[in-house]
């Protein structure tokens, strides 16, 4: 499972937005910048708790925002763009780390060598290129997320978009969610219903290792 980066990799941060710039009514949790994820501790990269995205992805998902707000709903963020340093912090800790502290929460039924054959943890991101993102619909009406008969990061067969098991409302609210996405450019995977990419990236052979940080952004 090493990380063998044959394409680009740079430090390059000019075509990158700050999210919370470009769309200020997304609501984020950057789960990557605490220690609530899968791991159980906060990833390297993550320097502040802020998604960050090429620029292509910012506007395409301005679209969607203001689509699911007709709804009456708002975008949450979980993790935007992710730094090379953080994927590898993802994979020697799934070869060498023998923590298994956040298994009951996110990965109960899995070993953790299965998180990366199944393709839940990738050992080079699309979220390493800048414009891939993970994220839910809130209500605004009810002060909470929607109900999509899973949480994020649980890596399950129930995750996946298709999943049969789930109640039909909650099938509804993750189709809603990929008819948002699909309309502004995003592709989905098959493995994660809160998972897209936009599909016309405009760094698709680059992977990028700056921090995720505003203040990065700004030198």
């Amino acid at each position: 499972m090493a990380v063998d980066y044959k394409r680009k990799v740079t430090m390059d941060s000019s075509g990158f937005v700050l999210l919370a710039d470009f769309v200020p009514e997304i609501i984020q949790e950057i789960r990557y910048y605490s220690s609530y994820n899968f791991v159980g501790d906060r990833i390297d990269g993550y320097e502040q708790p802020c998604a960050l995205l090429s620029r292509e992805a910012a506007r395409a998902l301005k679209s969607v925002s203001k689509e699911v707000q007709a709804q009456g709903f708002r975008l949450k963020v979980f993790d935007a763009y992710r730094p090379v340093c953080a994927v590898k912090h993802f994979v020697l800790w799934g070869i060498e780390d023998l923590d298994l502290r956040m298994k009951p929460f996110f990965y109960p039924d899995l070993k953790k060598e299965d998180l990366f054959e199944q393709g839940y943890i990738a050992t080079q991101s699309s979220h390493s290129r800048g414009s891939a993102i993970d994220l839910t619909l809130l209500d605004m009406a009810a002060g909470k997320e929607v109900d999509m008969g899973s949480s994020f990061d649980l890596f399950s067969e129930v995750s996946h978009p298709d999943y049969q098991g789930v109640t039909p409302e909650q099938y509804e609210n993750r189709m809603m969610l990929r008819k948002a996405m699909l309309h502004s450019g995003f592709a989905p995977i098959d493995c994660e219903w809160w998972h897209f990419s936009l599909e016309d990236e405009p760094y698709p052979d680059t992977y990028f290792e700056f921090p995720v940080s505003a203040n990065y952004l700004m030198r």
